[in-house]
């Protein structure tokens, strides 16, 4: 089904059709003007210019034709040739139970759905998530489970950095604290023990030790990227001990986003492509498309009408040795070829945006990504201090991902305790709330934001249970499920839509934009979108829960209808929240 701007549109495009002009004048907004409209067409003026008519003439024609139509309550002409629409109340209730009945709410599934593959949080191997890590998870998060629902074939795949320089400062660094470990042995080729030699503690300690020391000593520096050279040709005793560090680190990883309620399809990190690239490489090289400059090799992608400077992709270093650019080029044919992508999107700091212009430039041009497959960059902003810079801990530090979500926690259950929620549960069902509050807190902070604004984290803020916050959502869900409970105890039964009364007409109107909030979601990567539409459905929920004492009304079939608009309230809610990485608690 479509939704009611889908169907006025429609309507509208027929009518100017009709007139002999192109139908796309016919395209129905939301209206900026309510007391005169809920809805309005603005084509008449454009398609004036075209026709060389008076845009009100234009307009007067469409109302003509259009002033039957059952669906509309009424139409009136304002300026030049703005079109007002007000719907009938009985489409409206009839809409809203097909939208009701449609176990889509109105969101149809594509006829030939496409593969997406998202590229999303990106961690590194021994160093913990971190405060960083929290936007590219939660909207990629958001957009994957949105692109589910709306029927594409969606891959996640987390991006592991396990490969690299990063990986031969690890190795030199047990090597000289522990030179006795079977790992340095040369002579040593297999039987290494199954038990990693430390704790992922000692290895998260380790690291930032480690890259400090090479920093500052160019001697040690040489000696990391002797072992990354020696690693990543096999070397045995290096093999085995870096895949204690990865395994070590993914079973921490994995940890931290099973709390966020984040799980993907692949973890196909950089070391899954080291034999690759140079296949690949060596395939541009021969078919020319990758070429010499001063004895580095690179692909061109600068164009003429380039507004500044983009500079050539480098594939290989002068004297040999691949880099970043290699390892997404690789990463970008295997998911061409391998998973059959036509839409690949990374949800990377916006920062990055020259680098990945060079890739998908790269793979256009080298032919890897024909013209039918889409490469989109999602940046995003910072997640800020009070003080307006990058959030910091205390120390300075970036603060780790595990401990926002335990004071989310926390916090959300200081919240439950001053509000009075959860008097009557027992401890483990309390926990639960909570980390369900915190996390519904964390997670619409931020994406209730466009993702490429920067925002405050302030935790006081984000669990009150008033307010534009995850918490309020919550308990708004809560209240539903409650009323439905008590309305079940008291043998109280849903009945047909009715036309609605100025209580419930707002909130109709509402719940009929959800096909057209996931779809702009969906083509903007805007989770954004979504947050708006359920905070706004929750407030017009509440006032007309305030003005309709739906359990005590005394007409029958008025208090079925608005026992079924509850229904689908919470239906719509259900849906957006869950879309959001947010779980609706069945009490607070």
């Amino acid at each position: 089904m479509s939704s009611l701007r889908a169907i006025l549109t429609a309507k509208f495009s027929r009518a100017f059709e009709k007139q002999g002009l192109d139908p796309s004048y016919g395209k129905v907004v939301d209206s900026q003007r309510p007391e005169l409209g809920q809805f309005q067409c603005n084509g008449a003026l454009a398609a004036a210019k075209e026709a060389r008519k008076n845009p009100r003439a234009i307009a007067q024609a469409v109302v003509e034709q259009l002033s039957s139509d059952p669906c509309i309550d009424s139409l009136s002409l304002a300026g030049p040739g703005f079109i007002n629409i007000a719907l009938s109340d009985a489409f409206l209730a009839e809409h809203i139970s097909r939208l009701a009945e449609d176990e889509r709410l109105g969101s149809p599934l594509p006829a030939h759905p496409h593969v997406v593959v998202v590229d999303f949080c990106g961690p590194n191997v021994a160093k913990p998530m971190h405060v960083g890590h929290l936007r590219p998870t939660i909207i990629g998060d958001a957009l994957q489970r949105l692109m589910r629902y709306l029927g594409e074939t969606v891959i996640t795949d987390n991006h592991l950095g396990d490969w690299g320089t990063n990986m031969g400062i690890l190795i030199n660094a047990m090597r000289e604290r522990r030179p006795d470990l079977p790992y340095f042995d040369p002579e040593k080729t297999r039987s290494f023990p199954e038990e990693p030699p430390m704790t992922v503690e000692e290895l998260e300690k380790l690291y930032p030790e480690a890259t400090a020391e090479c920093k500052s000593d160019p001697a040690k520096m040489q000696k990391a990227l002797d072992a990354t050279y020696e690693l990543q040709n096999g070397r045995p005793g290096f093999v085995a001990l870096w895949k204690h560090f990865v395994n070590l680190s993914m079973t921490e990883l994995k940890g931290d986003l099973e709390k966020l309620g984040v799980r993907f399809d692949y973890w196909l990190g950089e070391s899954f492509y080291h034999g690759k690239m140079g296949e690949l490489v060596d395939r541009l090289e021969t078919e020319g498309k990758a070429v010499d400059s001063e004895g580095a090799l690179v692909v061109h992608v600068a164009r003429e009408d380039d507004k500044r400077e983009i500079p050539p992709l480098l594939l290989r270093k002068r004297g040999g040795g691949y880099l970043y650019g290699t390892s997404d080029l690789a990463t970008l044919d295997y998911r061409v070829h391998e998973f059959g992508a036509e839409e690949i999107i990374y949800v990377v700091d916006q920062r990055q945006e020259l680098h990945f212009e060079q890739v998908f430039r790269a793979a256009r041009r080298t032919g890897i990504a024909a013209e039918n497959v889409s490469m989109i960059h999602i940046g995003f902003g910072t997640v800020n201090g009070k003080d307006g810079r990058p959030f910091r801990t205390r120390e300075g530090g970036a603060a780790r991902l595990s401990y926002l979500l335990a004071e989310a926690t926390e916090k959300a259950m200081e919240r439950m305790d001053e509000a009075g929620v959860g008097r009557d549960f027992d401890k483990a069902e309390k926990a639960d709330v909570a980390h369900k509050v915190g996390l519904a807190a964390l997670k619409f902070a931020d994406l209730m934001n466009h993702r490429t604004s920067d925002y405050v984290f302030d935790i006081d803020k984000f669990t009150r249970f008033e307010g534009k916050t995850g918490p309020y959502l919550l308990y708004s869900a809560v209240r539903i499920k409650s009323i439905l409970r008590n309305a079940a105890e008291r043998g109280v039964t849903t009945g047909p839509l009715l036309p609605p009364t100025d209580a419930e007409r707002g909130l109709m109107l509402l719940l009929g934009k959800l096909p057209d909030v996931l779809a702009g979601a969906r083509e903007g990567f805007a989770p954004n979108y979504m947050c708006d539409f359920i905070y706004d459905l929750a407030q017009e929920f509440n006032r007309f829960y305030r003005d309709c004492h739906i359990l005590r009304e005394p007409d029958e079939a008025r208090r079925g209808s608005w026992l079924s608009l509850v229904n689908i309230v919470l239906a719509e809610l259900e849906l957006v929240l869950g879309l959001l990485g947010m779980e609706i608690p069945e009490r607070m």
